[in-house]
């Protein structure tokens, strides 16, 4: 097996199947800007390595990911701000584009996802076409009542839930869904136990891998481009213009204030 150690995250690759590991547990996973970039660097390695034919993502730690950086204290953001007075093609650049790159990944991904994924953790734990969870999973978009925000830097809930009513409550309320109740709705594949998610995600990656990897790669472009006619791609763009417009805001400012003054945890705020 070949282990690469990235910033806060560990790729390994091990026969026809990519292992691409959150590995910043002592933050809850958050998506750090070095997060980001090493999850991008492997998926391009794992798309161009023709050995490769399943790629998995999991996470070290109590969970899976917590969702951008409370602070939002990132680099590439401070560096629009003095530039320009606002963030917009920064935000694309950390969460518009790399949430676009694996969607479009042209290999089959699984999502072993157990504990927390809250906020933009849900787009590595849903996006994928495929996801298992533990029992103990949930998955939270806490931005609307926590953050003042429309949603993360893309909205791809309108396509998870594929029910209207079902994503609008969601993403207005930050409701938290439970394991069962997101296999309810379809946002997820399996639900296992704890002790059995690993070996459940490694099972189903063997079994995938023993197709012909240009099937693989021919189905997945089939899925892809069903989403893409739907609109998936220029709305994922349209909400990071959205994104940049409401922060921009003072009624946003004032908003992000007074809930700031309540606790610094986004479950404090709702």
């Amino acid at each position: 097996m070949e282990t690469q150690e990235l910033e806060h995250v560990v790729y390994e690759k091990d026969g026809p199947i990519a292992r691409i590991i959150l590995n910043n547990p002592d933050a809850a996973n958050a998506q750090t800007s070095e997060m980001v970039h090493s999850v991008n660097h492997a998926l391009d390695d794992a798309q161009y390595d023709y050995n490769i034919k399943v790629v998995i993502i999991k996470a070290n730690g109590r969970g899976f990911c917590s969702g951008h950086v409370p602070t939002g204290a990132y680099p590439e953001f401070k560096a629009e701000f003095e530039a320009s007075g606002k963030i917009w093609r920064s935000a694309a650049q950390l969460f518009l584009w790399p949430v676009l790159k694996l969607w479009e990944f042209p290999k089959p991904v699984i999502a072993q996802v157990h504990g927390y994924a809250i906020g933009g953790g849900t787009t590595w734990a849903l996006i994928p076409e495929i996801t298992v969870c533990s029992e103990d999973a949930w998955f939270q978009m806490p931005l609307v009542p926590g953050f003042g925000l429309p949603g993360a830097e893309t909205m791809f809930e309108p396509w998870v839930f594929m029910n209207y009513k079902r994503a609008a409550e969601y993403l207005y309320t930050a409701q938290r869904l439970t394991a069962a109740e997101a296999l309810e709705f379809g946002l997820v594949n399996r639900v296992v136990p704890a002790d059995e998610l690993e070996s459940t995600v490694e099972e189903l990656a063997a079994q995938i891998a023993k197709a012909p990897l240009i099937t693989l790669q021919a189905v997945k472009s089939g899925v892809i481009r069903a989403w893409e006619t739907m609109g998936f791609r220029t709305h994922q763009q349209a909400s990071n213009d959205l994104q940049a417009m409401v922060t921009g805001s003072a009624e946003f400012q004032q908003f992000l204030a007074q809930l700031m003054k309540k606790g610094s945890k986004p479950t404090d705020r709702i």
